[in-house]
């Protein structure tokens, strides 16, 4: 993710603003130049102040404030890049849907964001009624009796528990399920990678180097699930995989995976946008030193994104315990995770 500024008087921005809390001006994301803006009115459109072809109109779930992508005026969707993906949302007409629904809204378009930015296909349900990538955000009242909405992927149809946007809910099964990380985002870019398993791997030229270093995906998914919920991870399992999770099937390795490759692009992203640079005054060891000196979305040199990433987590680690909070990365790389890591890398690229 990149830093932002107000093109109207320099302010710099969050992705999620609407407003410059300097000047006033309503603010929009350009999803064609990828660039948060200010704006002009124009009647019942906006002039970005940015470089835009034609007036631009706000997505229509801006009107919940959830949403704060532009959209051409002349485009016959009412809906933005990110949010024309989305099949169901709650029902909002329960008041603790909405806010619960903007939070998701929030993880989405960062997601959404980083997959244009690696130049992924990108085709809604109604592009592609078979593998379009499409979202059910459900509550679990709208649930059948007694049965609970599971977080899931199915096929490009991605389902997203409404109670994960709960931070004590979400906290409670991490602890639970005795995970180090477990956020919305986090769910995203993991349910986002099985899409992309179905379209970049299956039945590509990449499979039989998929199956050689994630293993073969034919194995019974539904009884290696039971099998990991009941006996856990293998002893060792830290050489070989990224979580304890994605020992539970290859499928489940690869998304974990996927998941932790989108999450070092966007962190050394923002990094390089904050022009941070790690150089502990304690040591001369330059595995602790790093600068980010290139794009991170745009290499697929592996080895230069770990050399990056690993003395960042370092710093970042150190930093949350100083505030008495666990580490932001709870995770170790090894050898192996740094090759499957380098295996996505090759994917996403050759896709792009």
């Amino acid at each position: 993710m990149k830093l932002f500024t107000c093109r109207a008087c320099g302010q710099v921005l969050y992705f999620e603003n609407t407003l410059c809390e300097r000047c006033g001006r309503r603010l929009g994301f350009l999803p064609a130049t990828m660039t948060l803006t200010a704006l002009e009115p124009r009647g019942a459109a906006w002039t970005p102040l940015a470089p835009a072809p034609s007036p631009q109109r706000f997505c229509a779930n801006a009107e919940y404030d959830a949403c704060n992508w532009l959209v051409a005026e002349g485009d016959i969707s009412p809906f933005c890049r990110a949010c024309r993906h989305n099949r169901t949302v709650p029902d909002l007409g329960i008041a603790e849907n909405l806010p619960r629904w903007r939070t998701i809204e929030t993880a989405k378009h960062r997601l959404i964001y980083t997959l244009l930015r690696l130049r992924l296909p990108l085709a809604t349900r109604a592009e592609d009624p078979v593998h379009g990538l499409a979202f059910d955000f459900l509550a679990d009242t709208g649930a059948t009796a007694g049965e609970a909405v599971m977080t899931g992927h199915d096929n490009g149809l991605i389902t997203i528990a409404l109670t994960e946007a709960d931070d004590a809910e979400r906290e409670r099964r991490r602890a639970q399920m005795h995970e180090p990380y477990r956020t919305l985002l986090g769910h995203f870019r993991h349910e986002v990678g099985h899409h992309f398993w179905d379209l970049l791997v299956g039945n590509s030229r990449f499979l039989d180097q998929f199956r050689a270093l994630f293993g073969d995906e034919r194995e019974d998914y539904g009884a290696a699930l039971a099998r990991h919920y009941a006996a856990g991870a293998p002893a060792g399992w830290q050489n070989d995989f990224i979580s304890a999770y994605a020992t539970a099937h290859p499928w489940e390795d690869w998304a974990e995976t996927f998941a932790h490759y989108l999450h070092m692009i966007d962190t050394l992203e923002m990094a390089q946008a904050f022009g941070m640079r790690v150089d502990p005054v304690v040591t001369q060891d330059p595995a602790l030193s790093s600068e980010v000196t290139f794009d991170p979305h745009a290499t697929q040199d592996i080895a230069a994104l770990v050399a990056a990433w690993l003395p960042l987590t370092f710093a970042l680690n150190s930093l949350n315990r100083t505030m008495g909070e666990t580490d932001l990365y709870p995770f170790v790389i090894a050898p192996l995770v740094v090759e499957k890591l380098g295996f996505v890398a090759r994917v996403v690229h050759a896709a792009s």
